[in-house]
């Protein structure tokens, strides 16, 4: 039985058809259960770690907010840490929004139990990974608007007189000198 080239052609792409689609059909496969943990992330569900870290950095980036809203800011700046640079622009951008949100977080509770020797770093690095986000998307609102937030929140600590006054009168005196002190967005 003699081979023909045309015949050994059309097995070679049929072969390689399939191929691709086994690999497509895998793709799609790990992209439906990656999206099904981000929607477990984002309504308040932790995810195994050991599945998270084969996963994509979107994946890990719903981690880490769900590790914030946890108040488990450690973790959640680590594995911010490692995303910081995974992903194109926009992925940048809010990985370094979403640092930015767990500083300011951190500021303002720090500030709220009058810790101000802490929240003055906490501030300065939200504001710099705000910054950072807007330097790699100039018109990121939710970014200029914490920014703002982080930058009312530092030369609001640097007037607090801190003396003789109880806690309560410090406190009084820290958030009423701005009326309506924004809270920042999510």
């Amino acid at each position: 039985m003699k081979v023909s080239l045309r015949q050994v052609v059309g097995w070679s792409l049929f072969a390689a058809a399939c191929l691709s689609v086994i690999v497509q059909l895998w793709t799609f496969n790990r992209i439906e259960r990656e999206n099904a943990w981000i929607d477990k992330l984002l309504s308040g569900h932790d995810i195994a770690i050991d599945k998270v870290i084969g996963a994509q950095p979107e994946v890990r980036l719903a981690r880490a907010i769900y590790l914030k809203q946890m108040h488990r800011y450690d973790e959640a700046l680590a594995t911010l840490n490692l995303i910081i640079d995974q992903g194109g622009p926009e992925l940048q951008t809010k990985t370094r929004y979403n640092l930015g949100n767990l500083y300011l977080a951190q500021a303002v509770e720090q500030t709220e139990a009058l810790n101000f020797n802490e929240a003055l770093p906490l501030a300065g690095l939200a504001k710099q990974a705000y910054r950072q986000a807007l330097a790699l998307d100039s018109g990121f609102w939710d970014a200029k608007y914490n920014l703002e937030v982080a930058m009312r929140l530092l030369p609001e600590m640097n007037r607090v007189n801190i003396g003789d006054d109880g806690p309560e009168s410090k406190k009084s005196k820290l958030w009423t000198t701005v009326p309506g002190f924004p809270r920042g967005l999510p």
